[in-house]
């Protein structure tokens, strides 16, 4: 019986965490942000080829309402080897949009990718990419709530 009430408060106290947060912002668009160290001595040639390649494709996905918003972030105080140089970041009106698999999304970022690469053929749009992929390594993916905070009473 001791283990029960134990359990019911801890479920009890659990639930009530996200009502009481609820009360302090309101939630806001979902930011997907993925992160990349440049290979050494390769940051002049892997940014041009962002601004020649994601700019424009960014630009489109907002355009289609794939995204609401885009930014670009440079990291300017390396703490070591994993840590991170530049990150990507995609604004989502919710966790749903920039989680969830969606048939229509992904025929308007192919179409997308064909316009940008000039071809329709997913391999040779792979041979265009690759050289980018030897330019960086991925360090990681956060999915970051914006929320607006709430003014005390």
């Amino acid at each position: 019986m001791k283990r029960m009430m134990i359990a019911a408060s801890f479920v009890a106290c659990w639930l009530a965490v996200p009502v009481q947060a609820q009360e302090h912002f309101t939630e806001g668009p979902v930011w997907a942000v993925s992160y990349y160290r440049i290979q050494p001595d390769k940051a002049d040639d892997y940014l041009k080829w962002i601004r020649a390649n994601y700019l424009p494709t960014a630009e489109a996905e907002k355009k289609q309402g794939l995204i609401l918003d885009f930014k670009v972030f440079f990291n300017t105080s390396r703490r070591d080897e994993k840590d991170w140089d530049i990150a990507y970041a995609s604004l989502y009106p919710s966790y749903a949009k920039a989680l969830d698999y969606s048939a229509e999304d992904e025929a308007k970022g192919k179409a997308i990718a064909a316009k940008q690469y000039k071809t329709k053929d997913e391999a040779k749009q792979q041979e265009i990419v690759a050289p980018r992929l030897a330019m960086r390594v991925y360090i990681g993916t956060n999915f970051i709530r914006e929320v607006t905070l709430k003014p005390l009473p």
